[in-house]
């Protein structure tokens, strides 16, 4: 206690813990083909299989190239669509010529020798997957997997070249993550693109897969309105036609089934007209549910890794509990939780009752933590485990 020599109002800061600062929600993570080139005028081989942060249209061309209808697809078309429309930061790794679903799945070798999206699981901060145009299941099945193995992304697939409506849902049973990390969108979209032919840089006009533009779209609405809200209704800048136009009805079959449309309404533009994930439970079907709990388990996560380095006591606990009930209530007050109170939208428990005698010896300290993203008292409860071997979220 400190020794006041004279007489007055003083203010003492009581150690409660550190501040929880909400991660980001929007960064993206790209597996593609680029630019095929015979001279050096990219440095392909030292980017082959290498996460790269790009955070401008000009940065990805200056490393990258441009579109190039035989090589490179739909990578440049993605990225130059995240970009439009309200995208700022992404890690691209590129794949070799010709990939084929092994390359873009790629392999886990350890640090340094992981490939295509498994070369992800060593980038901490991307929160969203795209690989663009590439449709088949073993791809589609394995982004869904590191999603759900990483518990700290969210992934975003393509429909398949020309599908139908018939097409569509066949390709949506595929690819069902039961915990809602997957969002599947319709059709294809017409877009403004920079390609290559021969020696000059062209615009043309093409069809390309919609997941680049969703995946600024939801960057877009993070921002204006955060991750909370759901993506939909919003404009995919950029486009000018869709490959299937869809009546209301046909629309009204696909939604209930976690497939997004895109539709173009006269006077209002091409729209995003549907935010559901692949999943059939209730608790996870829509995109904003699972983005916002993925947010406030990362921040948690992320927010009280300090805890290993003190006494794991009594003390420590309240100070666990206080700093994510601080957070919790900040989140509440944004609107992302329902309730009229907090007591309502989210509760704390870091104590005897969460934890052994095993864990408190073993320096582990655990906080259960529910919160109601749907409904008020209907929590979505998860446990946050922290110690010395490293941190782990189950819900």
């Amino acid at each position: 206690m400190p020794e006041y020599l004279s007489p007055g109002v003083y203010v003492e800061g009581m150690g409660i813990g550190k501040t929880i600062v909400g991660v980001s929600t929007s960064t993206t993570g790209f597996v593609g083909m680029t630019q095929h080139v015979t001279d050096d005028t990219f440095d392909n081989d030292s980017l082959m299989n290498k996460p790269t942060l790009v955070t401008s249209w000009g940065q990805f061309v200056r490393n990258y190239g441009h579109h190039e209808k035989d090589t490179a697809p739909h990578l440049p078309p993605a990225v130059y669509g995240f970009f439009a429309n309200g995208g700022s930061r992404c890690f691209v790794v590129r794949v070799k010529e010709d990939a084929d679903d092994g390359d873009y799945v790629g392999t886990d070798n350890g640090a340094g020798s992981r490939t295509g999206l498994q070369a992800f699981n060593e980038v901490d901060g991307i929160n969203i997957v795209c690989i663009p145009g590439i449709t088949s299941k073993t791809v589609q099945i394995a982004m869904i997997a590191h999603c759900e193995n990483l518990k700290d992304r969210f992934c975003i697939l393509d429909p398949k070249k020309d599908a139908d409506m018939n097409a569509i849902q066949d390709q949506k049973e595929d690819v069902v993550s039961e915990k809602g990390f997957a969002a599947l969108y319709y059709p294809s979209i017409k877009a403004p693109l920079e390609t290559v032919e021969g020696s000059k840089i062209k615009v043309v006009h093409e069809f390309i897969p919609p997941s680049g533009c969703i995946a600024g779209i939801y960057a877009r609405s993070d921002a204006e309105r955060g991750v909370h809200k759901a993506p939909a209704n919003e404009i995919v800048r950029g486009a000018l036609e869709l490959e299937v136009s869809m009546t209301k009805a046909e629309q009204d079959i696909l939604n209930p089934k976690g497939i997004n449309c895109i539709r173009a309404f006269p006077g209002r533009g091409i729209r995003v007209w549907g935010a559901r994930t692949t999943s059939a439970d209730p608790l996870w079907k829509y995109v904003n549910v699972r983005r916002l709990l993925l947010y406030i388990e990362e921040s948690i996560d992320e927010g009280t890794r300090w805890v290993v380095f003190e006494p794991n006591n009594e003390k420590l606990w309240g100070r666990v509990a206080a700093t994510i009930t601080d957070f919790l209530t900040r989140v509440w007050r944004d609107g992302a939780l329902m309730g009229k109170k907090p007591a309502e939208a989210f509760f704390v428990k870091c104590d005897r009752t969460t934890m052994t005698q095993g864990d408190i010896d073993n320096g582990r300290l655990i906080c259960i933590v529910g919160v109601a993203p749907v409904k008020p008292a209907e929590f979505v409860i998860f446990r946050i485990a922290q110690g010395a071997g490293g941190s782990a979220v189950t819900e």
